[in-house]
């Protein structure tokens, strides 16, 4: 690969039309998108998930959307080494690609790479599984609060395996787990342009109560329902998902598991863009008011 190729990136919070964009930026630069939802990889998951549509997907090439099962054992350094070996691949025949979604991590995976993680002792994680069951979730995550207030500032919060991830990865070495995640950036041989999309708060929240409301609509409940016998694999422990299986478990009601999502949904987002606007190379954009292929245009001929 030679350094007239380019990476674009369309990062965001959930909800705030990154689909959309990427898909306009695909078809202006007739070329391929590589999807960083971390939960969209899953095909077991779309309503819940909020996977582009069959138009959407038929509009321009995707990668890394239903790729794999729940079952499947895909983390984040998978991603990196699958991701990289798929644009060198595009590269061959595409001068610009583009990466679009709202995991952070994914998508510094493939922009910056990763620290390798200590190996960690495995009765540290029973102990801490043994945790999450006696004291609950809100255990953990004070616990992680504590320990590692910068990765909790971007964390899905209400993950248990995620919050494990960085308790286990701080109570084996005595350093916090995003101390991992900064220190050697590798230098891709590619340029890589990073636009952020976001909107007025207030704005982006209704959207993604909207969002919710469709989702019920189209079908999530029997979705979550039928994927109740893999409520324990880990891309299930996650926002829409969590708050239908207390439901089924009686725990509460549809009305209020269905505010709950909505409000765990939009938490999320709040700590989607702590993440991204820790990263001073993105160029911020409004996608309703701000023309993104016009902006991705001047970005690349700069």
């Amino acid at each position: 690969m030679d350094s007239n190729k380019t990476l674009i990136v369309v990062a965001g919070p959930t909800a705030v039309g990154k689909t959309a964009a990427a898909i306009n930026l695909a078809q202006h630069y007739n070329t391929a998108i590589l999807s960083a939802d971390s939960r969209q990889f899953f095909r077991e998951m779309s309503i819940g998930t909020a996977k582009p549509s069959p138009t959407e997907l038929a509009a321009a090439p995707h990668y890394f959307i239903n790729s794999h099962s729940i079952t499947d054992s895909f983390n984040v350094g998978d991603f990196e080494t699958e991701g990289l070996k798929l644009l060198d691949e595009l590269f061959k025949t595409h001068d610009t690609v583009i990466l679009a979604g709202g995991s952070g991590l994914y998508i510094k995976a493939i922009c910056e790479g990763f620290d390798n993680l200590p190996t960690v002792p495995p009765e540290i994680r029973v102990r801490l599984n043994d945790e999450l069951i006696e004291k609950g979730l809100a255990f953990l995550q004070k616990k992680l609060a504590n320990a590692d207030p910068v990765y909790y500032a971007e964390v899905d919060i209400h993950n248990p395996q995620r919050l494990i991830r960085a308790l286990e990865v701080f109570e084996s070495t005595g350093n916090p787990f995003s101390s991992y995640r900064t220190a050697n950036t590798r230098q891709r041989p590619f340029n890589i342009v990073k636009i952020g999309l976001s909107m007025p708060r207030e704005q982006l929240y209704n959207r993604i109560n909207e969002r919710v409301d469709i989702m019920i609509a189209e079908g999530m409940v029997k979705e979550a329902e039928r994927l109740t016998p893999y409520r324990e694999a880990n891309a299930l422990k996650t926002v829409g998902y969590n708050e239908l299986f207390d439901y089924f478990d009686g725990r509460t009601d549809l009305k209020t598991a269905i505010e709950l999502i909505k409000q765990h949904t939009r938490q999320f987002a709040k700590r989607q863009l702590t993440w991204f606007n820790k990263d001073k190379t993105i160029v911020w954009a409004n996608p309703i008011t701000d023309d993104i292929v016009e902006l991705a245009d001047r970005l690349l001929n700069k």
